[in-house]
């Protein structure tokens, strides 16, 4: 009888290693070698190639072939629409056959909820849909569905774990789209670690991204979001799937974020906004003017920000508190907005601009749990910090567009014509924009295009006179 050889993987890394150590001599964690029998590749190549060989798009000609660019025959069938045309956006148009697409988020954020809904738009305008699902049993997945009003003529629902049984059953009802609720729980019977790790995440994900390809069936995979901002355990699935679709939100905000931070097939960062409802998700098809409905003209440090999510547009209300220290060691505290980011702002007023806000305690917020990262709502931040701090409004009809640069100067952003015209569009009178880069010859364009009393562009070269401007 042949002696069974074991390694030890790293649950963090997937580094593999012939003997046990505390600590991962690769990405440097701490117990999370784990010990796995070591068996020949052949049962995986023999599953993918079982795989390849019961899908139709195998046979036209031999997979493992090169072939000339020309002689490639293009795909045929366009995007399919989900039924949501925020989800729609996000995906770029729509899910395109045989993509593979990875939906992350923290548990009990509405994953299962939003990929429920989209199966039964898709079952009801397109063709059968397979959910898979290894947490709940298909009793507890139809009183989902009767509470989200779904009938689901062409829903097969299917309660397993095993991949064999999955890849056996997409081939049998050949569905228009698959859903694996979750990847944490997809168990490769070849491999003896336990459900969840790191090499049955990856083994899996890879067979069913062979299972994509082949068979041309979006396959789209939940995977829960850790404690640590991982995706199923390690961010190991990113570089493999085609899209990677994150639903966040404030767990005490009805708001649900879908953004993608990965897209092969269309822009990244885009982002569709949902809210949460008894009866599931409903589309926010205007964000910007539900952010802004709850919005007090009469506070100070208070401004409104125009950031570009993907190809959008959208404005939200950011505030700051300034008040007296009352320790040694004055606090910064952010949410939604980079805490080194408002360090570097409150350095420039302090020494370009002569605010003394380094003694006070700064207090920064974007309302609505929103997490914004791009830099062109520094203007925006450094001017709710100085109205909080001089006790003066800024006009409840401006927005403020621009990134700060060390030397107090503004900086220009990309698309300023779209963000100006979304202001303009949602009923803001003034927009106060960098005169850098395309800053004067729009403002010339806006002169041209509305009349002064109904809108008008303001540029400014440096933070100190922008200021000036916003709180005279």
């Amino acid at each position: 009888m042949a002696k069974i050889r074991t390694k030890y993987i790293c649950q963090q890394c997937g580094g593999e290693h012939s003997k046990w150590m505390g600590k991962c001599p690769d990405c440097g964690a701490w117990n999370t070698l784990e010990e796995v029998v070591d068996v020949p590749q052949s049962p995986a190549q023999q599953r993918r190639q079982s795989i390849m060989a019961a899908s139709p798009a195998s046979n036209s000609h031999h997979p493992h072939t090169p072939i000339v660019l020309p002689h490639i025959k293009p795909l045929v069938q366009e995007r399919i629409s989900v039924g949501y045309p925020e989800m729609d956006r996000v995906l770029g148009g729509g899910l395109v056959a045989g993509s593979l697409i990875l939906v992350g988020g923290e548990p009990g954020i509405g994953k299962s909820t939003l990929l429920l809904q989209i199966s039964g738009e898709i079952a009801k305008n397109v063709g059968p849909v397979l959910y898979v699902s290894g947490e709940e049993s298909i009793e507890q997945i139809k009183m989902r569905a009767e509470r989200l009003d779904i009938v689901g003529e062409q829903l097969y629902l299917l309660a397993a774990i095993e991949l064999d049984l999955i890849v056996e059953s997409v081939n049998r009802v050949k569905p228009a789209m698959v859903i694996v609720d979750s990847i944490q729980t997809v168990l490769a019977s070849h491999l003896t670690a336990a459900p969840g790790s790191i090499s049955q995440v990856r083994e899996c994900t890879l067979q069913l991204m062979q299972l994509a390809k082949t068979s041309q069936i979006p396959i789209l995979v939940i995977g829960h979001v850790t404690k640590e901002g991982t995706v199923a355990g390690p961010k190991a699935l990113e570089h493999i799937v085609d899209a990677v679709l994150y639903l966040e939100g404030e767990r005490y905000h009805s708001y649900r974020l879908l953004r993608g931070v990965k897209n092969r097939f269309g822009a990244t960062h885009e982002i569709g906004v949902f809210e949460m409802h008894g009866e599931g998700l409903i589309e926010v098809t205007n964000p910007s003017a539900v952010f802004l409905s709850d919005r007090m003209s009469n506070a100070s440090g208070s401004a409104v920000v125009v950031s570009m999510e993907g190809t959008r547009p959208l404005l939200v209300e950011v505030q700051a508190l300034v008040t007296p220290s009352n320790f040694g060691n004055p606090r910064s505290t952010t949410n939604g907005i980079d805490h080194n980011r408002l360090v570097m702002l409150m350095a420039v007023l302090t020494k370009r601009v002569g605010l003394a806000v380094g003694g006070h305690d700064v207090y920064a917020n974007v309302v609505g749990g929103f997490n914004i990262e791009e830099p062109s709502i520094d203007l925006g931040v450094a001017a709710a910090i100085a109205s909080s701090y001089r006790e003066k409004l800024i006009p409840a009809d401006m927005a403020l567009i621009g990134e700060v640069g060390l030397s107090g100067e503004l900086r220009a952003v990309s698309r300023l014509s779209l963000r100006v015209r979304e202001a303009a569009k949602l009923g803001f009178k003034r927009c106060l924009i960098p005169s850098a880069g395309q800053g004067n010859k729009l403002h010339h364009e806006i002169a041209e295009t509305y009349p002064e009393e109904d809108f008008r562009v303001i540029t400014a070269s440096t933070l100190a006179v922008a200021l000036e401007i916003a709180l005279h």
